[in-house]
């Protein structure tokens, strides 16, 4: 967060309140992103009284006079030339808030707040099923629920669920399986009847540090794809340096990602699909990872 005042004799963001720099940040973020806001936008946001509103925004203006200013002929606080944000808008959170709204429950503001198309998730776990899981999660208990697998079909397992994770289309729980005996992914959506489990302690060798595979990191270094005209737009695309990416992934994960990306994980880049802008430059990075047979082209040397 800006400091700037902290010599002036005014307050600083640190000395607010939670609920104050909650809502100095919305004004704000409207500010930046959509070039205005009033004060029936964090009235309806945070259920602010007029007053209460209004002070907020004369303590923003005292506080960082060079990015906010009246217009009076639309009653509404607009962005000034001079604009520095003072907090931090974190790229993920901005384009989730831009294109479905803020919040949930009381005061949610719904939808995109600009002209936004995001593809519909094909792929979208119950909330009765979800809840379950992340409340084992976070009591680091087992959960009881019956699974539906392409190679065993429907059957009730027991799993020891320590993380969520998601592939870019379907959200996944890692866990523990007391079947199988071995850690594994769990697609939530093929989830049914998921309940917590007491009593029954967890096992030392049921914990996250006996997960291997989740545990071990993957460097892995990616190029423009060889066979692909124009590789300067692809170097742009994806924020490389000297026409290399290195992504360091849990190999749980790998090859998930890669397949996600659309990588070329042929030895001799050989996946002819445009859609393959990237290669990865060295498949022998991919060694022991149990994910690998997620990635495109990948063979197992």
């Amino acid at each position: 967060m800006n400091q700037m005042n902290s010599g002036s004799g005014l307050p600083t963001l640190d000395s607010l309140s939670q609920a104050q720099r909650e809502r100095l940040a919305y004004i704000e973020f409207r500010l930046y992103f959509l070039g205005e806001v009033g004060r029936a936008d964090l009235m309806k946001r945070f259920g602010v009284a007029p007053a209460g509103a209004t002070r907020d925004f004369a303590l923003y203006k005292e506080l960082f006079p060079q990015n906010i200013e009246f217009n009076t002929v639309t009653k509404t606080y607009v962005i000034r030339e001079g604009f520095i944000p003072a907090f931090e808008h974190v790229q993920e959170r901005v384009l989730t808030a831009l294109s479905q709204g803020f919040g949930d429950g009381v005061n949610s503001v719904v939808g995109p707040l600009i002209p936004c198309e995001v593809p519909m998730a094909l792929n979208r776990p119950q909330i009765a099923i979800l809840a379950p899981i992340t409340r084992a999660i976070h009591l680091g208990k087992a959960v009881r629920l019956r699974y539906a697998s392409h190679t065993s079909g429907a059957s009730e397992r027991e799993i020891v669920p320590f993380a969520i994770a998601t592939d870019g289309l379907r959200w996944h729980a890692r866990a523990f399986c007391r079947k199988n005996q071995d850690f594994r992914d769990f697609v939530i959506s093929r989830m049914e009847a998921t309940s917590v489990l007491g009593g029954k302690a967890i096992e030392k060798h049921e914990l996250p540090a006996c997960d291997h595979q989740w545990n071990r990191i993957v460097e892995l270094t990616l190029v423009p794809h060889p066979d692909r005209k124009h590789p300067e737009i692809t170097m742009t695309d994806f924020g490389m340096c000297d026409g290399v990416l290195h992504i360091q992934v849990r190999a749980a994960m790998a090859g998930y990602v890669l397949r996600q990306w659309h990588v070329d994980c042929s030895p001799e880049h050989s996946l002819t699909d445009e859609a393959f802008r990237l290669w990865l430059r060295d498949p022998l990075a991919l060694y022991g990872v149990g994910s690998a047979f997620f990635a495109p082209g990948y063979r197992k040397p």
